[in-house]
């Protein structure tokens, strides 16, 4: 059975301002926020997408996110982590916990989807998974980092963890140290980085995608 979802638009009326936005719940006396004048409401029915297809996707992937200072990025990279279905989330240092309401505002309820756990120490933490047989690959821009784009079959093994690390120090260098890979997003314009969030998405979905189809296993 398809499920629908309401949503409602607002337009304001008067022709000289005709502000439109989107709200949560139908408002039952809409009036323009800009200036005050009486608003018309527009109800759309979206179609769900419905349930995605259970292990389309059985190679694990976990992240792991050494300092991230925002908590923003965190609630973000949590709700990106649910859409390309990571297999656990381990936030080391600093980095925010979805008990903090920035990290659950950008989660969107994300955080309740894909396991999670604290770690005092990233550095401790990489080692102990490294031991368990799962192959480290690092986000940052250094002197032996390739491109995400120019992965080459093969460069890829499962189980895989994804180290991201702080927006202004970056992944740790010991953790460099530890990474079987390290890779980059190409900069193109004249900022040598991105948000470090969306450097994740880019690298997360291009892992997923390539590495189900060309990587090695143990």
């Amino acid at each position: 059975m398809e499920k629908f979802t309401p949503c409602y638009i607002v337009q304001c009326m008067k022709p000289t301002c005709r502000f439109r936005f989107p709200v949560a719940v139908n408002p039952v006396e809409p009036v323009c926020p800009k200036c005050g004048s009486p608003a018309q409401v527009t109800i759309y029915n979206i179609q769900g997408s419905g349930n995605p297809p259970q292990n389309q996707y059985p190679e694990k992937i976990e992240i792991l996110l050494d300092n991230v200072r925002s908590a923003y990025n965190t609630g973000s990279i949590l709700r990106t982590s649910d859409a390309v279905k990571i297999s656990h989330i381990h936030l080391c240092g600093t980095t925010p916990t979805p008990d903090n309401p920035k990290v659950r505002k950008t989660a969107l309820g994300a955080e309740f989807s894909t396991p999670w756990s604290l770690h005092w120490n990233a550095l401790d933490t990489v080692i102990e998974l490294r031991q368990k047989g799962y192959f480290i690959i690092s986000l940052e821009i250094s002197p032996t980092s390739v491109s995400v784009f120019d992965l080459q079959p093969g460069q890829l093994r499962f189980p895989l963890v994804l180290v991201v690390g702080n927006e202004v120090t970056g992944v740790d260098l010991e953790i460099l140290a530890q990474s079987h890979q390290i890779i980059q997003i190409p900069m193109m314009g004249v900022k040598g980085s991105i948000n470090v969030a969306t450097a994740f998405g880019i690298a997360v979905y291009f892992l997923r995608y390539f590495g189900t189809k060309t990587a090695k296993y143990p």
